[in-house]
């Protein structure tokens, strides 16, 4: 899905990092949230409240997800799915553009 219809978008961003990572939420009709964002070249760790589906539109990068030891790496585009209440690593090589998907269980 490329384009997203009936949305409200929040245009105050969430900044993390010091601002290496950013994002906005899209808030749809039905109740579901995502964000869309961009993260700068960095090493970061971020938490989960609830299950969230990671969408990499562009970047170069290597996750490691909860309970793994190796890291997974996305060049261009890729997903992965983090658990709710769960901590995963990034190493951002260069500017990605990223869409997350939270998903309530």
């Amino acid at each position: 899905m490329s384009n997203f219809e009936g949305v409200t978008v929040v245009k105050k961003a969430n900044v993390y990092f010091e601002g290496k990572v950013t994002s906005r939420a899209v808030l749809f009709a039905d109740g579901t949230k995502k964000t869309l964002g961009i993260m700068l070249p960095g090493e970061y760790e971020f938490g989960t409240d609830s299950k969230e589906i990671m969408e990499i539109l562009a970047g170069d990068l290597s996750v490691l997800l909860p309970g793994e030891s190796d890291w997974t790496d996305i060049q261009g585009e890729g997903e992965f799915t983090v658990p709710a209440n769960a901590k995963f690593k990034l190493k951002v090589r260069t500017v990605t553009d990223y869409c997350c998907s939270y998903i309530a269980e």
